[in-house]
């Protein structure tokens, strides 16, 4: 290349290493949010409260585009003779940083004749074409099973005069994993933590640079606020308004996908000890109830120290739930069948995820009854929520805070207080039941029982099912929820 054509191309590199915002157009023609101008201004700095920026966002206004055209910048701009650029890239695991943000680098990649001619992109690492060993971002991640130790050496091994860390979905990722950068930054000439992610987590990288470490970190929040003059454009502002309308901006789901805040640590259980006693404590007239359809929730037994519990609910009454231990299928179905006979439940829900309520439904099936079989692990109906069983706890602690009648038994308040949720892919989730047994040294079978009974809307009880007698009213009206639990 002629010196004029070296000059020309350096004063190229020092303009969009001085101005990100001029890359992104020059390389992609990317015209940038307020929010991602921001970030792309504060980029090259490295005052003390810069070195680390973190992005606190809603759901989708396109904070991992901006990492991979701020990782694209700094291989294209950040190099001297003899010295090149070095980074690590990581995500909250190995798959999410495949499908996501590393598949942002070979997009943007493909839309710039420069960088598809001076840098490869590969599963595993982006390097420059000449100088492959030494001028690179190499895609990073720890197992499943990695203790703290583990985790934070998955960002150490960058040795230059210039590394950059990119994380991207920091919400969830462990504070350990900033071990190795922290000290990477102590050693180079410049250098630069830049992370993004959800505000779902008060355990995570992102709420601890948040709150603890907010003097270290410059903060910069991205919201889809229907309200706010700063809101990122490429959340749809009808959605985003009809979502607020609908649940509420003190929802959690609300506050950290929408409105980029973190829900209050409280909500990161479902009920309060205070709110279950309540609801034992709670009597309620006939007529609050009686109008409303009778059902019977079915948690079967999956191994030899869990319990099968039987628990009928009808409207804002749930009656005294049923223990069997140790009991075979057709024990089980021959028991719900009597107690769908005494109180004439017109539904019965059984859990049969994993197979273990099969024997169950198939005995009721042929005893004339119509069982139906929720999968604990299937699609909810709401798409807030990542699976069935958690949309049925949820919509059973909002039946309990707004006047749900619970039986007094105490196995209800551990199981009903313990079980804590995160989110995952932008849904909310439930803990898992083997991680609830484990912690607290039961399975909360009473409560998942409880949860079956709010897989399908609430529905008015019925004066003509098929097979029930037109007295079936009557009956259902006389019965008391409460009546076992006072003897």
């Amino acid at each position: 290349m002629a010196a004029g054509n070296l000059a020309q191309a350096a004063s190229k590199i020092r303009e969009w290493r001085d101005d990100p915002a001029k890359f992104a157009w020059d390389m992609f023609q990317f015209e940038p949010d307020p929010w991602q101008a921001e970030v792309l201004r504060k980029f090259p700095s490295q005052r003390p409260a810069e070195m680390r920026q973190a992005m606190k966002a809603c759901a989708g206004p396109g904070k991992s585009a901006l990492l991979a055209i701020c990782g694209w910048n700094f291989l294209t701009c950040y190099a001297t003779k003899g010295d090149h650029p070095k980074g690590a890239v990581v995500s909250v695991t190995s798959s999410n940083l495949s499908d996501n943000l590393w598949a942002e680098f070979a997009k943007w990649r493909s839309r710039s004749p420069f960088l598809l001619e001076a840098f490869e992109w590969t599963k595993t690492r982006v390097f420059a074409k000449d100088h492959p060993e030494t001028w690179f971002l190499s895609a990073r991640s720890w197992s499943k099973t990695a203790d703290a130790e583990e985790q934070g050496r998955v960002l150490s091994g960058l040795h230059s005069k210039y590394v950059l860390y990119l994380i991207d979905e920091s919400g969830d990722i462990p504070p350990a994993v900033l071990r190795a950068a922290e000290q990477g930054l102590s050693n180079c000439t410049w250098g630069k933590i830049l992370q993004a992610g959800n505000p779902t987590s008060t355990n995570g990288m992102l709420y601890l640079a948040s709150t603890s470490q907010r003097d270290m970190w410059d903060i910069i929040t991205i919201t889809g606020d229907p309200d706010d003059p700063m809101r990122s454009t490429r959340i749809d502002i009808d959605w985003a308004r009809n979502q607020i309308d609908k649940y509420g901006r003190d929802n959690p789901w609300v506050q950290a996908y929408i409105l980029g805040e973190f829900p209050p640590s409280s909500l990161n259980t479902l009920l309060g000890p205070e709110e279950v006693e309540a609801a034992m404590a709670r009597h309620l007239r006939e007529d609050e109830y009686s109008f409303s359809q009778q059902r019977i929730g079915v948690d079967v037994a999956r191994f030899g120290d869990d319990r099968t519990i039987i628990f009928p609910r009808r409207g804002l009454a749930a009656g005294v739930p049923v223990e069997m231990r140790g009991a075979r299928s057709n024990d089980v179905a021959a028991r719900v069948m009597t107690i769908k006979k005494e109180l004439r439940s017109e539904m019965e829900l059984v859990d049969g995820t994993g197979g273990y309520g099969s024997g169950v439904i198939d005995a009721m099936l042929l005893g004339g009854a119509a069982p139906l079989e929720v999968s604990f692990s299937g699609r909810a109906i709401d798409p807030r929520y990542y699976n069935k069983r958690t949309e049925m706890w949820f919509l059973m602690a909002e039946w309990i805070k707004r006047g749900g009648a619970l039986p007094r038994i105490p196995e209800l308040i551990k199981e009903l207080t313990a079980p804590t949720y995160t989110f995952r892919s932008g849904k909310m989730l439930l803990e898992e039941k083997d991680q609830i047994k484990q912690r607290i040294g039961t399975s909360p079978d009473y409560a998942d029982a409880l949860a079956l009974t709010f897989a399908l809307p609430e529905m008015p009880q019925s004066f003509a099912l098929p097979g029930i007698p037109n007295d079936s009213a009557k009956l259902l009206h006389e019965y008391d929820p409460y009546a076992e639990s006072r003897i």
